[in-house]
């Protein structure tokens, strides 16, 4: 079989051919939810949690550093194994319990010994987390038989996944009164949820249309002789390295800069109900315009709102919650349109690998942001005065928080709109 051959199954039903009329779309999405609820603790309450638990900022960012670049480097790995494998169904089954049992061990700091604590359960967390990602995307570009169909399940996948982020952001505030405690209640209500929401996904979206069959070369290198994935990849890094700096750093901002630490759960919360409903805005808007175009009118408003951010001073709540709400809402491109994107590359006649290769890459690119976010911004702070909770080094906190995002925000502007006509494949 050649490598651009898909196999076809037989007699497939009319409703499994169609997931956008069938509604398949929702029951794919649901398991978004459990995701994005432990992405959240992973990605922006750990910094905070450890180095409450007593690990040295330096030692945190280089752990964080170290986890997140070993975790990124088997994401390509994790990819081909995806297509070569005979259900993408099976390998989101095996990542379920290191998912379950790493988010458990991570959100529980032990009282000493936090340091190598943090190490293992980062690596099993991330081990679940990416295995099921990547079949999980790739699952989702094969399902679509067009650019419309695989924009509406990215959109379906990607509004779970905010509400899941939402529940993560609040559900610790309601379940207990300090943040410890409460994310370690989060972490035992997660596990029912993302048994739950594996089962109905699973259980009831259809297999693909057309389904990748690599032979020959590995598709990890096929994958990357696609000029197209190559350009769309360095937008997507330059605007995930814009997402990821504020991300690693938001909790410190709040507590530090604008001294509303009891708001932050709000202010996440807020955040990511702007993104929700901002999707369906994006939806339509990329009909009607394109996506590439529709993208860069959301990075457009993205650097207008978190301009504000660097004027902010202590006690400034709802100014901080007007930057919440617009960048919300231009989140909402962020997460739907890229993978969209994507997907219609990777099922395009001219692709060059399977579906789990290029999700495989996209995933590690999206980890080695969040990755140099954390082991880079937390040293530098440290080395330029910054404590948590000393009231030292506010502007160094300040600039790079609100300011240096912006920098690489401009430039996946310039790149998307130097490349937006190759960026949009019809498929």
């Amino acid at each position: 079989m050649s490598a651009g051959q898909r196999t076809l199954p037989m007699a497939l039903p009319a409703a499994a051919r169609s997931p956008h009329a069938a509604g398949h779309w929702l029951v794919y999405g649901v398991f978004g939810l459990p995701l994005a609820m432990a992405a959240l603790p992973l990605y922006v309450h750990v910094p905070r949690l450890y180095a409450e638990a007593g690990v040295d900022l330096a030692l945190l960012g280089a752990l964080l550093l170290a986890a997140r670049l070993a975790d990124a480097g088997i994401d390509p790995l994790l990819g081909r194994w995806s297509d070569r494998a005979a259900s993408r169904r099976r390998l989101i089954l095996l990542a379920l319990p290191f998912l379950a049992c790493g988010m458990l061990a991570l959100l529980h700091p032990p009282a000493s010994g936090a340091a190598p604590w943090l190490l293992a359960s980062l690596l099993a967390t991330c081990f679940g987390f990416s295995l099921a990602s990547i079949a999980y995307q790739a699952w989702g570009a094969e399902l679509g038989r067009d650019s419309g169909e695989r924009t509406l399940l990215t959109a379906g996948r990607e509004g779970f996944g905010l509400a899941g982020v939402i529940l993560a952001s609040i559900l610790p505030l309601l379940l207990a009164a300090d943040a410890a405690t409460g994310l370690s209640r989060l972490a035992w209500l997660f596990l029912p949820l993302l048994a739950l929401a594996a089962l109905l996904t699973l259980a009831r979206t259809p297999e693909p249309v057309a389904r990748f069959s690599p032979a020959g070369t590995p598709g990890l290198r096929r994958a990357l002789a696609d000029p197209r994935f190559v350009r769309l990849l360095a937008v997507f890094v330059a605007n995930g390295i814009a997402a990821a700096l504020p991300a690693t750093l938001v909790l410190f901002f709040v507590a530090d800069v604008l001294r509303a630490e009891a708001w932050s759960g709000a202010f996440l919360a807020l955040y990511f109900a702007a993104g929700i409903a901002g999707l369906p805005l994006w939806v339509a808007l990329a009909r009607r315009i394109g996506r590439v175009r529709a993208w860069l009118l959301a990075m457009a408003l993205a650097v207008a709102a978190f301009a504000g951010a660097a004027t902010l001073g202590e006690g400034a709540v709802w100014a901080f919650a007007a930057v919440c709400l617009l960048t919300g809402i231009a989140l909402g491109a962020d997460l739907a349109l890229p993978p969209a994107l994507l997907a219609d590359i990777a099922e395009s006649r001219e692709a060059t690998a399977g579906a789990g290769a290029y999700f495989g890459w996209w995933n590690l690119v999206a980890k080695l942001n969040l990755a140099l976010a954390a082991g880079l911004a937390l040293p530098l702070l440290a080395a330029l005065g910054y404590q948590p909770g000393s009231g030292e080094g506010m502007l160094a906190l300040t600039l790079v928080y609100a300011l240096l995002p912006l920098f690489f925000k401009l430039l996946a502007a310039a790149l998307a709109w130097r490349w937006r006509d190759q960026l949009e494949v019809s498929a």
